[in-house]
């Protein structure tokens, strides 16, 4: 089972190996903000899970699973950003919460949460997105809106 740090610790290797084809400790270092010691402890964990490809004072690449689990959760990021934003949340305070809320997000409600992503880009839903921005940019709930009694003021 992997960590919020070791999820973080992924993805950035991922992206340092995608700019130059590996990473060392100095990159990750610089990246993440944190000593070289912590990231020599880190890399030592994650070679140890099968994560990564390390030796020291070498380059470190990711293993396949390294690889799904940086794709992963660089995914959820990158969705829960792009919504958040779509809400009408600022790109920083999106791009925070992205981080916190890709950690935690269980598998199940992310589930229900990329099939909301994927019904707001169909046409129904779409029309709904604006509502809500309207509703949002004014505090008017439009009629189409307030038939269901799920929703209800609060």
């Amino acid at each position: 089972m992997t960590t919020e740090r070791k999820e973080d610790y992924l993805k950035t290797i991922d992206k340092i190996v995608t700019e130059k084809g590996y990473a060392q400790v100095k990159d990750i270092s610089r990246e993440l903000d944190v000593g070289p010691s912590s990231v020599t402890g880190m890399l030592k964990k994650l070679t140890d899970e099968g994560y990564i490809n390390y030796e020291k004072y070498g380059g470190v690449t990711l293993t396949q699973k390294g690889k799904e689990t940086a794709s992963s959760t660089r995914k959820k990021y990158t969705t829960i950003k792009s919504f958040l934003m779509a809400l009408g949340v600022s790109e920083t305070v999106a791009e925070d919460d992205a981080c916190k809320m890709e950690h935690v997000i269980t598998p199940d409600t992310y589930d229900i949460f990329l099939r909301f992503c994927e019904f707001s880009i169909t046409e129904k839903g779409t029309n709904q997105m604006e509502h809500f921005k309207r509703y949002r940019e004014t505090g008017e709930v439009d009629k189409c809106m307030c038939g269901s009694s799920k929703f209800q003021k609060l």
